[in-house]
This record gives C-alpha cells, structure tokens and sequence, in this order.
C-alpha cells in the first residue's frame, strides 16, 4: 500500500501506515458506525429508549395491529442481539408494547406495540427522518445507491447462505 495519510489516521492520530486498504476500510466502517450510534443514542435518550428498542418498537409498528412473534422480532432486528426477551421486558414495562401467549403453541409470545410505543415513535419519527439526511446528505442519490450495493455485497459475504 502506497504511503499516505487518511483522514481515518489523522482521527484516530496513527502514525503509521494500515497494513491493508481492507484494514483501513474495516476500521473505517467501525468508526463511522461508532460516530452514528453515538448521535442516535443522544436522540433517543429523551424519549427514554435505546436504538435496540427504538428498533424493536419500528418493527412493531410496521406489522400492524397483529403483531409479531418474538422469535420474528429478532430475526428483523438489525442489530441482532441474543436477549430480545429482556429487551421486549422492557419496553413491557413501559407500556409500550403487550405479550400475549399464543392459544396454538403455548412457546410462542406474541407482541403489539402500544398507543404509547406509537407515540414514543412519533415523537422521533421527524428527528430521525432529518437526521437521515444528515448523514449521508453530503453524497449524491448515485454515491448514496453505490454505498448501499457495497455493504449489500459486504453482508451477503459474511452472511451464510
């Protein structure tokens, strides 16, 4: 790799030169993941929720008045975590979303959001939407596409088939 300072090294203060571009491009993903849901957290935090819920409560939101199994939520979560029952506790808690234990399969919980998770989604739905723009305002609709076909490609790559 030829010598040059990136702008992740002059962030980040090395010195020396990443070993490989995918090195410097892993790292640099990681950073800029960190910057993001550093931003979203400050968000969110008024509203009384984290991303994980937040993320939980839009899934809710876009299976309607049916609901969803738990076992569905974490599938559809982007940020997969293994403790989705705790989280759905939480937001429980809250009022935000109800648990009713399906009459078919006992096993199986289902979940709705709540007036007061539609709420709580309403109220960030505006600061979200212009914080969207805010990140990724400063590229064009064709360099916003090409990003999403890399880390569509990216994913497919780690993601057993």
């Amino acid at each position: 790799m030829e010598a040059r300072t990136s702008a992740l090294q002059r962030e980040i203060q090395q010195t020396k030169p990443f070993q490989t571009l995918g090195q410097e491009a892993l790292l640099g993903l990681l950073r800029t993941t960190d910057i993001v849901q550093r931003r979203l957290a400050k968000i969110m935090a008024p509203a009384g929720i984290t991303q994980q819920q937040y993320n939980v409560l839009r899934i809710l939101r876009g299976a309607g008045a049916d609901g969803l199994p738990t076992l569905a939520i974490a599938d559809r979560m982007v940020e997969r975590t293994p403790g989705v029952t705790r989280l759905i506790d939480r937001l429980a808690a809250k009022d935000l979303v109800t648990r009713t234990r399906a009459t078919d399969d006992r096993r199986r919980v289902d979940c709705c959001i709540t007036e007061g998770g539609l709420a709580v989604l309403a109220s960030l739905d505006d600061t979200l939407g212009a914080f969207d723009g805010e990140v990724l305002g400063m590229l064009e609709a064709d360099e916003q596409l090409k990003l999403i076909e890399l880390l569509d490609r990216v994913r497919q790559g780690l993601t057993p088939t």
